[in-house]
């Protein structure tokens, strides 16, 4: 294609990881350096294909199951975090865990706790299916209701109209969260919000920055995998902020030319379980077709760490030495 004058990509901050998958994303790394391989991960640490294909190659295992984890070995549990019945089959299952769970997550998990002891009935906001939901849901499965949309609110039946609250899957998209908010306030008026704001900092960030570049950008190019929901919610955001077209890619050689036609400004932004390399092939495969000035848009600065789950300070091979050896009656070597 040749290049044309005035051809320019506005670029987004803050993008790509965030604290808590920066946090998982070394845990895995760290425990294999500590404890060698294997070292078996439940689900996706996070939702990133090329994440996943950089650390099963460095030795680590992914698995759906935790049944399918052989006894006396570590598992880790991902980012989006785990129902309590999946520690108690690693318990069963005499596994060393790693808890490398969000914090923003565990703070939803404690809100879920802390409102069931309560006896409140709780609104998840969410999609079905997805991990963190999953996980959540487990808390408290008899005092949770899922609602997926503002389409999910007119089926919602409480105990008691007084005594309910919403919470909700940190990775959604703000708008579309607060549209199903305000329809539970219409139909339940006693709703109460969470303490604290459930969706995650580094979510709100990267939306915000798409909303800025949206309105310029004629195509807003979003690298992020497809069960990836905030780099979905990205795609969605781009569009609703005017952006003519925004798609969702893993890799820069994804990127079909045709999108180009007619197009000036190209808006780039990456979820938050995206590795910077995969945002820096995609601005330099814009760049060889003409798009070679870059502007950043800033949104928001991000100074946010989460400490290493406090397991990576103990021995953990030994742990499960011990636990095997407890099942089988025999010392540890």
């Amino acid at each position: 294609m040749t290049a044309s004058p005035g051809r320019r990509v506005l670029l987004a901050a803050p993008r790509g990881y965030c604290a808590g998958v920066d946090r998982a994303v070394i845990a895995v790394e760290k425990a294999l350096e500590q404890y060698g391989a294997p070292i078996y991960v439940r689900h996706e640490i996070v939702h990133n294909k090329y994440v996943v294909q950089t650390l099963e190659k460095k030795g680590a295992v992914f698995v759906e199951r935790t049944e399918e984890v052989p006894e006396g070995n570590i598992v880790m549990f991902s980012a989006h975090g785990v129902a309590p019945v999946v520690h108690e089959e690693a318990e069963r299952g005499k596994l060393a865990t790693i808890d490398a769970t969000c914090p923003l997550v565990t703070k939803v998990h404690k809100e879920a706790v802390r409102f069931a002891k309560e006896d409140y009935d709780i609104l998840l906001i969410g999609h079905e299916g997805h991990e963190e939901v999953i996980g959540t849901s487990g808390e408290a499965p008899e005092h949770i209701q899922l609602v997926d949309g503002p389409g999910d609110v007119a089926k919602v039946e409480v105990r008691d109209p007084s005594k309910v609250v919403w919470l909700s899957q940190t990775t959604l998209s703000v708008d579309e969260t607060m549209e199903t908010v305000d329809a539970l306030q219409e139909k339940f008026p006693q709703l109460i919000s969470p303490p604290s704001d459930d969706i995650c900092y580094a979510t709100q960030n990267r939306q915000l920055a798409v909303k800025q570049m949206g309105a310029e950008a004629e195509l807003v190019i979003v690298v992020g995998s497809r069960n990836s929901s905030n780099s979905k919610r990205l795609v969605e955001v781009a569009k609703l902020a005017g952006s003519r077209e925004a798609y969702l890619v893993d890799f820069a050689d994804e990127i079909d030319e045709a999108w180009l036609e007619g197009v000036s400004t190209v808006g780039v932004t990456s979820g938050a379980s995206v590795p910077e390399v995969l945002v820096e092939q995609v601005l330099e495969w814009l760049a060889q077709r003409g798009f070679e000035d870059v502007e950043i848009v800033k949104a928001a600065e991000e100074s946010i760490t989460f400490s290493l789950p406090k397991e990576l300070r103990r021995d953990l091979r030994e742990e499960a030495a011990a636990l095997i050896a407890e099942r089988t009656g025999t010392s540890p070597e």
